[in-house]
C-alpha cells in the first residue's frame, strides 16, 4: 500500500505546475584573480590573490530581440482570446511570448509604443556592443588631382641617386 501512495505522490509532483522546467542555454564562465577579502594575520606580509570563477547564462541576440518585442504586448495569436479582449478594454497590459504576464496598466496603442521603445533601445545597445569605442584612424590617400601625368613620366636621362633617410618621419594618424 505504501508503494502505491509513493507512486501516486510521485506522479502528482511530476505533473504539478510547481515543477520548474529545465532550460538549457549556453553558459560563459570567466576566471579572475582578486584580492582576498580579509588578511589572515599581521605576520603574513601579503596574502596571495584568490582565483574567482563566475558563470552566467548567455542569451542569443534572436532570443533577446523576441523578448523585447513582446515586453508589453502579447503576440497576435495569443492576444485574441477573451482574457485579452477584456484586459485591453480595461487598459491592463498582459504580455510576454505566451501572453500570460501582467505587465501593468496601458491600452494596446500605448503598449505597442512601449514595445517599439524597448526594441529601439535594445537595437542601439546591440550596435554599441558591436563597435569599438575608439574609431580606427588611417592616413589619407594622396590626391591624384594635385599634379599632372606629365610629371609622372620619367625621362630617358641618367637617374640621380636619391638620399635615403635612416629613420623615416612618423606622421600622426589624426
Amino acid at each position: 500500500m505504501d508503494g502505491l501512495r509513493f507512486r501516486t505522490l510521485l506522479l502528482a509532483l511530476s505533473l504539478s505546475s510547481f515543477q520548474a522546467a529545465a532550460v538549457a542555454r549556453p553558459v560563459v564562465c570567466s576566471t579572475t584573480l582578486e584580492a582576498p577579502a580579509v588578511l589572515l594575520s599581521d605576520t603574513v606580509k601579503s596574502a596571495e590573490p584568490v582565483e574567482v570563477t563566475r558563470c552566467s547564462p548567455v542569451q542569443t541576440t534572436e532570443a533577446l530581440m523576441e523578448e523585447r518585442f513582446y515586453s508589453w504586448t502579447a503576440p497576435y495569436a495569443s492576444g485574441v482570446d477573451l482574457l485579452h479582449q477584456v484586459t485591453d478594454l480595461l487598459g491592463i497590459a498582459v504580455a510576454g511570448p505566451q501572453g500570460n504576464r501582467f505587465m501593468g496598466f496601458g491600452f494596446p496603442d500605448q503598449t505597442i509604443i512601449w514595445d517599439g521603445t524597448a526594441v529601439e533601445n535594445t537595437y542601439s545597445m546591440l550596435l554599441e556592443d558591436q563597435s569599438d569605442p575608439i574609431p580606427w584612424r588611417t592616413v589619407d590617400i594622396p590626391n591624384g588631382f594635385s599634379g599632372s601625368l606629365a610629371e609622372d613620366v620619367t625621362s630617358a636621362g641618367p637617374v640621380e641617386p636619391q638620399h635615403v633617410e635612416v629613420f623615416s618621419p612618423v606622421r600622426a594618424l589624426w
